[in-house]
């Protein structure tokens, strides 16, 4: 809602009559959520914006509106100003007689799969089968805890590059279908959904921008933010059970215990809220914050500043304490929000802190290791197979490198070019 909008928006006559897009409305709080599906833009507005939203839509004119409202509130509304923000948002189809210009929506994964096609995943069975798989693997492992998978079942061959591929293969079915999960729930909700690869930190992960969910039911809303643990807990619990029934020592077992295993290994990921997993979205939904990553890194920042201020020898710490509080961006944020935002900020710095220097201590050593070891694999006086798991290792380091380097520079791109309202 910025003064370019005003003066660059459309001309408003105080007689016209405005034609809204199809918006959805849920109430939030104090707030209301009003968003249109179409092209996932989403906006929250108080008690009076969204009277306004609805004296619009019944075809009042902006000058009605305005002395609707202020027969109901007793205060002064710039109608004009609030409806051309409408149309700076796309959410206007037409002001009098003349129709706005339309963005073009976002694509859709899977266009073609359809609400009333999915619509079991919004039902509470499967939830159910899911809750009892656990609870069935569970009872399992306390009475095997023999079957409780570690590392080294990775290895279930000899054959390095066969290993390798097998986990990389097993591991991107599980990350699609994860996402899927994700995408089949909210399409569920009638929220067309988008799944593509991001990067989080220095990890490569596929995303699904479920953007629209936010005006769905909470109980809608949580499902399809947990849906893709769920899927991971079923699979493992499954592989758990089927574990149990096969001979141990085979190479049945081994794969199986590799594939529990590599189904489980993304879970502790989501546990970091940091990098805005799914658990984060379940995070920001119960503490009711619009949005706590950006909240959160703008308060941080807000505190570095203040601390690297009072730092400064020679600075006047009266002067520039007032400066540093007077920018608080938390202030004007509801309570709620504000403690949430504050509390979230530590974990934010101190979660990406622990990662970063994890990737020096450790990650960027064994990719070294592992590719000077590969390439010296390479060399003569070496067997075919050790060549040719020597060739698996850098063809597999080197495709993820070079995939997350792309992915990198897109969002990098994505985020300095120009955005949607």
């Amino acid at each position: 809602m910025t003064d370019v909008a005003a003066e660059d928006g459309p001309r408003i006559e105080p007689s016209a009559r405005v034609l809204l897009h199809d918006l959805a409305v849920r109430r939030d709080r104090d707030e209301w959520i009003v968003g249109r599906m179409a092209t996932r833009t989403f906006v929250a507005l108080p008690a009076a914006g969204a009277r306004a939203l609805e004296l619009l839509g019944e075809g009042r004119s902006v000058a009605r509106t305005a002395e609707t409202l202020r027969a109901e509130t007793g205060e002064e509304f710039e109608i004009t100003d609030f409806v051309r923000d409408l149309a700076a948002l796309g959410f206007v189809a037409r002001i009098a007689d003349r129709p706005l210009p339309d963005a073009e929506p976002p694509r859709a994964s899977l266009p073609w799969l359809r609400p009333r096609h999915v619509r079991f995943a919004l039902h509470p069975a499967p939830a159910v089968l899911a809750g009892v798989l656990l609870a069935a693997a569970v009872a399992v492992l306390v009475r095997r805890p023999d079957l409780l998978p570690g590392y080294r079942d990775l290895l279930w061959s000899p054959h390095g590059s066969l290993v390798l591929f097998s986990g990389a293969a097993a591991g991107w079915a599980l990350l699609l279908a994860h996402e899927l999960a994700h995408l089949v729930t909210a399409r569920a909700a009638g929220v067309p959904g988008r799944m593509r690869l991001g990067t989080r930190l220095q990890f490569l992960v596929m995303q699904t921008d479920i953007s629209g969910i936010e005006l769905a039911p909470r109980r809608h809303r949580m499902t399809a933010y947990l849906a893709g643990i769920a899927l991971n807990l079923s699979v493992a619990s499954a592989l758990v059970l089927i574990l149990a029934v096969t001979d141990t020592g085979t190479t049945a077992h081994r794969l199986l215990a590799a594939a529990l295993l590599l189904a489980l290994m993304p879970l502790p990921f989501q546990c970091m809220v940091f990098t805005r997993t799914d658990l984060y979205f379940v995070l920001q939904d119960v503490t009711g914050c619009r949005n706590l990553y950006g909240d959160g890194l703008a308060y941080a920042r807000y505190v570095s500043r203040r601390v690297t201020r009072r730092l400064r020898p020679g600075r006047s710490t009266e002067a520039g304490d007032q400066s540093v509080e007077a920018g608080d961006p938390s202030v004007p944020l509801p309570p709620h929000e504000r403690r949430a935002v504050r509390l979230y900020s530590v974990v934010l710095v101190a979660g990406t802190a622990a990662c970063l220097a994890f990737m020096a201590a450790v990650t960027l050593p064994v990719d070294v290791a592992l590719l000077v070891r590969a390439v010296r694999g390479l060399g003569p006086g070496h067997s075919l197979a050790d060549t040719a798991d020597s060739a698996a290792v850098l063809v597999t380091l080197g495709g993820i490198n070079v995939l997350w380097l792309v992915t990198k520079w897109r969002d990098r791109r994505s985020r300095s070019g120009p955005s949607s309202p």
